[in-house]
């Protein structure tokens, strides 16, 4: 996918059902690349495998937090080289203000490039269950964001359905790029 997702990184999930709650995940240590059909798990609402064989990603609890408050029906992560560098770069804020920018119409519900969204960034961190939590916090106080960032690590967004999830991933995968290549290009425009 465009250089987004190199060797294993990055992981994918849809909802199957949401009674009994049903989430297929990819399974953990695969080349996203070239997933096949029997590379995803089903799991439960907590998580467990009922469905498939190896192993979830080892953020199903961060997917499973995400498509419960989020209602979403797709959830994607990808690890870019433009989603890592603008999380460190935006790190210290905690998250970064998109604005001015025709392509956020891409973005569910956003009618005007004068819109303004929320980028939050997290610390990266190997305890999921705890970066769940974090992002419950963050879903309350900024209830409408599209995606967030993990430090150094990449971003997650979600849609209603693939479709949605995908079309917000090629948004803000781009925004991120467009901001990195201007922060990059500032010190030579000045110079001009």
């Amino acid at each position: 996918m465009r250089g987004w997702l190199l060797g294993t990184s990055g992981n994918f999930s849809a909802v199957v059902s949401r009674e009994p709650f049903r989430l297929a995940i990819t399974s953990t240590g695969l080349d996203k690349g070239a997933l096949t059909a029997d590379q995803f798990v089903r799991v439960d609402a907590s998580g467990s495998v009922v469905h498939g064989r190896g192993r979830p990603s080892a953020e199903t609890a961060l997917h499973l937090v995400v498509a419960r408050l989020c209602r979403a029906g797709a959830i994607l992560h990808t690890h870019s080289v433009w989603s890592t560098i603008v999380s460190e770069r935006h790190a210290r804020e905690r998250g970064l203000w998109i604005e001015g920018y025709e392509m956020l119409k891409g973005l569910r519900g956003v009618t005007s490039h004068q819109h303004r969204e929320w980028l939050p960034i997290l610390e990266n961190d190997q305890d999921i269950p705890k970066l769940a939590r974090q992002f419950e916090r963050l879903l309350d106080e900024h209830p409408g964001i599209h995606g967030f960032l993990l430090r150094k690590h990449g971003l997650y967004t979600w849609g209603e359905n693939l479709s949605e999830a995908k079309r917000h991933l090629e948004i803000l995968e781009f925004l991120m790029e467009v901001i990195g290549r201007a922060a990059f290009a500032e010190p030579s425009m000045a110079r001009s």
